[in-house]
């Protein structure tokens, strides 16, 4: 597969182009969304629901500016760690971008590991907007710390046996956000399709699970390296509620334990790197109900890279 090609073939005949790049965490989605980018002139999305939140670059690996190599980025560190940032707000801003980037004649390009992210923006989800209910949200989860993940799911299957057989249970925030739709529109969490506005090319990175685990494993490394601890640290100080969704975040709420003395750091750090690869398992899971994605396994994505006889525009 020449990727190069197709993606030439692709611009060239898409009236309104949309690029999404897909992969588990570590797959390596930062590096071909730059590459492409600087090829087809285009501005990249990030579709992370962590990389929203400000003062935890390094937990939620935000890129750096001077790694950004002059590309616009949207969507990274846009809101504090306590101020709530529904799906339906996610869509209603990131769709006002991708109209922004038209207008400049770029090409917008969604990269992330967030998968209910990218399936709203591609598949034209019509997402409920219920208000958050943060007295509903504190109690369930209060339940949940008691009685476990699985009778939240119970509750939820009796509302809505649906939304129940699409959400984890383990998945506890979808599964709050869930009742929480349905008791606060009386109705079911129905993210209904309209027809798609745009034209897409996917390409995905797909690696052997060792070597996910691998780059997982050698990432949390860097993290403590670069200033994790100091980073998880200021936001405990700063007396951030532990079940807000920034603070539930990878890289965060297994650190907390260690700031507040609980708990060693290799243990916390051992724990880190499993939720870590508990969470990509899942993310190549939902990964696999897309149709129609350009896979790249790792040669190809090293060859791809690597190749610099592209011209800047395709």
């Amino acid at each position: 597969m020449d990727l190069t090609k197709d993606l030439t073939s692709f611009i060239k005949s898409a009236k309104n182009p949309l690029i999404v790049i897909l992969g588990a965490t570590a797959a390596g989605k930062t590096d071909i969304s730059l590459k492409i980018a600087r090829e087809v002139d285009g501005e990249i999305i990030s579709t992370d629901s962590r990389q929203i939140y400000q003062e935890m670059p390094i937990a939620t690996d935000i890129i750096r500016t001077e790694e950004q190599k002059g590309i616009p980025h949207h969507m990274l560190a846009i809101k504090k760690p306590d101020e709530p940032f529904t799906l339906a707000e996610y869509t209603d801003v990131a769709l006002e971008i991708i109209d922004q980037i038209y207008e400049k004649g770029h090409v917008p390009i969604l990269a992330g590991g967030t998968g209910l992210y990218v399936s709203a923006i591609t598949e034209g989800y019509d997402v409920p907007r219920a208000e958050p209910d943060e007295k509903l949200r504190k109690k369930l989860h209060e339940e949940a710390e008691e009685h476990g993940a699985e009778y939240i799911h119970e509750k939820l299957k009796k509302l809505d046996p649906e939304a129940a057989a699409s959400i984890h249970p383990n998945n506890i925030r979808y599964v709050i956000r869930a009742i929480e739709i349905n008791k606060s529109t009386n109705s079911k969490k129905e993210d209904k399709k309209s027809q798609p506005k745009f034209d897409i090319f996917m390409v995905g990175i797909e690696r052997p699970r060792e070597e996910i685990y691998e780059r997982i494993n050698k990432r949390v490394d860097q993290q403590e390296d670069t200033g994790l601890l100091d980073e998880v640290k200021a936001l405990v100080e700063k007396e951030y509620d532990e079940a807000l969704p920034s603070m539930t975040s990878l890289g965060v709420k297994e650190i907390i334990p260690y700031i507040k003395g609980e708990m060693g750091l290799p243990e916390c750090l051992e724990i880190l790197k499993r939720n870590t690869r508990r969470y990509a398992k899942r993310q190549m899971t939902w990964l696999k109900r897309y149709d129609n994605v350009r896979w790249l396994n790792t040669t190809q994505v090293k060859d791809y890279l690597k190749n610099e006889s592209c011209p800047k525009n395709l």
